[in-house]
């Protein structure tokens, strides 16, 4: 359970996992100087975190790297292969040692009875959690326990990353100092390791094959050649994963059905989680169709909900029903760009005070103080509408909404025109 078993025998990736934070390579707005965890570890105030991030960026070294650093009992759980009785073993270890850190892989994976079972060590302090995950929190992890862990985002690794990741490979590591290396060409080696730091040090480590009398020459070619059938397979945790959801969603946005379909079917072939398929149709349905086509978001919550009750093999065909409706459906992003135009604003302007007339007045005081005063209940008015400001003073006339061009944002536009034009110009 420890993090720090790493046989001689482990691949290089494992190998190369460095000994403290100023080894770290790549994720410098978490742990460079004025980075959040590096201050956090300096000034001992360690708060249980998710790691959410893509293969490969360093999640579980940065978590191996703290618990290094803070000196304390360390456990390891992998969300895959634990249950409920694992979690209970570590929290009465915990309850006997003062505490521990546990670093849950894929955390994700966890159902909602496993995260329910970490809530009360978490909250009274005897499990310091640091859990990984690819999938957005906001999704698989339970809001109880959400609300008890700091979410920090790894990002990919840069190309000079990636390199430095390379050549700190070269230099430092026992096996491959008794190589000649010779890194002619690295861009099909980036290229096929999707960003991974891990794929590309094992990838790196599996050239060595190709060594004639301890020289190593990379080049495209020659990296190419090695991973030719690889390179025929989907990766859902790699590049491909992104590349491929990526021309899905595209596809979806440009009204073609045929390439949608094409692109899910890919997926599906792959072994793609369905439930994220759904998720991101759920996502476009909001941002691309909004109110051109409100039925839009209620078809792709069903077809979230529908394919996380049935399941593969039957939820494809639930999956192509939705994705065909979404990209012949009328599109428009005017919800999308008026919630970002008005955060841009509060950006912009700051907490500016709510009028008067718009806040509530529960209590005698507050009434004394003009609070509600003039306000203008719609209902009382003809058609359900009073003329009235709903804005901050400095932000009066301000637009943020600019209906779409299709024809049901023609309707909202001549409803807002009757109601709104000499304020808002519509």
């Amino acid at each position: 359970m420890s993090l720090f078993n790493t046989p001689t025998s482990a691949p290089l990736a494992e190998r190369m996992r460095p000994a403290s934070l100023d080894a770290y390579i790549g994720q410098s707005h978490l742990v460079g100087e004025a980075g959040p965890v590096r201050v956090a570890l300096q000034q001992g105030r360690i708060p249980s975190m998710i790691f959410w991030g893509p293969p490969g960026v360093g999640k579980t070294t940065l978590a191996t790297l703290l618990a290094k650093e803070l000196k304390m009992p360390v456990r390891q759980l992998s969300a895959i292969s634990s249950g409920v009785a694992d979690l209970r073993k570590v929290i009465d270890e915990a309850a006997a040692l003062g505490k521990i850190l546990l670093f849950i892989d894929e955390i994700h994976r966890f159902n909602k009875n496993q995260q329910d079972a970490l809530l009360g060590a978490v909250e009274k302090g005897l499990i310091l959690l640091i859990g990984a995950t690819t999938e957005n929190p906001s999704f698989e992890v339970n809001n109880a326990l959400l609300s008890r862990c700091q979410v920090f985002v790894l990002r990919d690794f840069t190309r000079d990353e990636l390199l430095g990741i390379l050549q700190q490979a070269i230099e430092k590591d026992e096996v491959l100092k008794q190589y000649q290396i010779d890194l002619a060409e690295t861009d099909a080696l980036l290229l096929y390791s999707g960003g991974d730091g891990r794929k590309l040090l094992n990838l790196l480590e599996m050239l060595l094959a190709h060594a004639h009398q301890g020289v190593l020459k990379i080049n495209n070619e020659l990296v190419e050649n090695a991973l030719q059938q690889k390179l025929a397979s989907y990766d859902k945790n790699g590049e491909q994963h992104y590349d491929i959801v990526s021309a899905f969603i595209k596809s979806l946005r440009g009204s073609d059905p045929n390439g949608a379909v094409y692109w899910l079917a890919r997926m599906l072939k792959g072994g793609e989680d369905v439930r994220f398929i759904a998720r991101r149709m759920v996502i476009l349905a909001s941002e691309d169709i909004g109110n051109a086509n409100p039925n839009a978001l209620l078809m792709a919550t069903q077809c979230f909900q529908a394919v996380d009750m049935i399941g593969m093999p039957e939820a494809r065909i639930i999956l192509s029903q939705c994705a065909v409706y979404l990209a012949t459906s009328a599109k428009s992003n005017s919800a999308y760009m008026a919630i970002e135009e008005a955060l841009g604003k509060v950006a912009a302007t700051g907490d500016l005070p709510v009028p008067l007339h718009l806040r509530n007045a529960p209590t005698k005081l507050m009434k004394q103080l003009d609070y509600g005063k003039d306000y203008k209940y719609a209902h009382s008015y003809e058609n359900n509408f009073a003329d009235m400001e709903f804005l901050p003073e400095e932000l009066k006339g301000s637009r943020f909404y600019e209906p779409g061009t299709n024809a049901r944002e023609e309707e909202i536009r001549q409803w807002l025109r009757k109601r709104w034009q000499d304020k808002y110009g519509y």
